[in-house]
């Protein structure tokens, strides 16, 4: 089987393992471009991996005709600009969420996928490919929990990666966007309907820097359903036990819980704390196994000529959602959609 070709552009903490895994754990890829701001980074990665081929400027990498496809992992900001000229170039995309920062910049992405119809698009929702949650969804679909009743998602980060988030604030486009997006694609993709009314609250309870762009380091939002299922989200930066996402659907005949305790790995430490067990400290660790089925499926389609479920609509869809509960946020005022 031939290997698809990939420039992966951002060396950020996920852009950099998404280049690790393609150059060395996805059979059907083969990493021959990197991209970055930073030369030092950039050479470094690049030697030490043996890429021949490394760029400061993306507008040069995607001219480079060894390439199949592009992985996009750059601020948010610079997504729907970079799908667009990826696309425009002949090039497969795959694009780190948020889709983009606003509605404008995702028509930009939507238009261009339109435009080439021949080639595979992806967005990063990784979630769906995290075997728990693909569990649990078909659980729904197959109607073992009866209707949906409620949607719950936790996402927090540590309160010790807190220095990067404040420091990203400023073009994170907020919580919601930047955070909550991942918990609004899986309410929508459990759920399967589309909200009609949201609420938002929250604030800076920690850390006052936050307030500066309209945004907290706490926030929640209240979402009612076209089919009446209830949504509720909360989106932290401040845990100081480690990364945590957990999810809990709750139906007329079964609750579904994902994570409910955050923890590394199944062992238990029993020593002068006590018993406990040890939690994730970063999305990384926790999702590892989903970043590597999430570009495997990439890969898979270009390779089967097949489009993946996830769209570029979904990412129009989660952005507008994520939006409005800014908006919500901001307002303290009920949202009608």
């Amino acid at each position: 089987m031939k290997k698809i070709k990939i420039g992966a552009v951002g060396l950020g903490r996920l852009g950099y393992q998404h280049a690790e895994n393609i150059a060395f754990k996805i059979p059907g890829a083969e990493l021959v471009a990197l991209c970055d701001k930073d030369e030092v980074k950039l050479n470094k990665t690049a030697d030490a991996w043996g890429i021949p081929n490394r760029y400061t400027d993306y507008e040069d990498m995607i001219t480079n005709q060894a390439l199949d496809a592009v992985v996009i992992s750059s601020p948010s900001s610079l997504h729907t600009t970079q799908i667009a000229q990826a696309l425009d170039a002949g090039l497969h995309v795959f694009s780190e969420k948020p889709l983009g920062t606003n509605l404008e910049e995702c028509k930009i992405a939507e238009e261009a996928v339109e435009r080439h119809p021949e080639l595979v698009f992806m967005l990063g929702f990784m979630r769906r490919y995290d075997p728990s949650y693909a569990y649990a969804r078909e659980k729904i679909r197959n109607g073992d929990i009866g209707n949906v009743v409620l949607f719950r998602g936790y996402s927090q980060d540590p309160e010790s990666c807190i220095e990067g988030a404040i420091a990203y604030a400023g073009h994170s486009g907020g919580q919601f966007i930047d955070m909550a997006v991942h918990d609004i694609d899986l309410a929508r993709w459990m759920v399967d309907s589309e909200p009609i009314t949201i609420h938002a609250i929250g604030g800076c309870y920690a850390h006052q820097e936050f307030g500066a762009f309209k945004d907290g380091d706490n926030v929640a939002a209240l979402m009612q359903m076209e089919n009446d299922a209830m949504v509720f989200l909360f989106a932290g930066r401040t845990a100081p036990h480690g990364y945590n996402v957990e999810t809990e659907i709750i139906g007329t005949k079964a609750t579904l819980r994902i994570a409910s305790v955050p923890q590394k790995n199944m062992v238990e430490i029993l020593d002068h704390h006590g018993v406990r067990q040890e939690c994730s400290q970063d999305f990384l660790e926790r999702f590892e196994q989903a970043y590597l089925a999430e570009i495997n499926e990439f890969i898979k389609c270009i390779h089967d000529h097949r489009k993946p479920e996830v769209t570029v609509y979904d990412g129009t869809k989660t952005t507008e959602i994520a939006y409005q509960c800014k908006k919500a946020f901001e307002t303290n005022e009920l949202i009608r959609m």
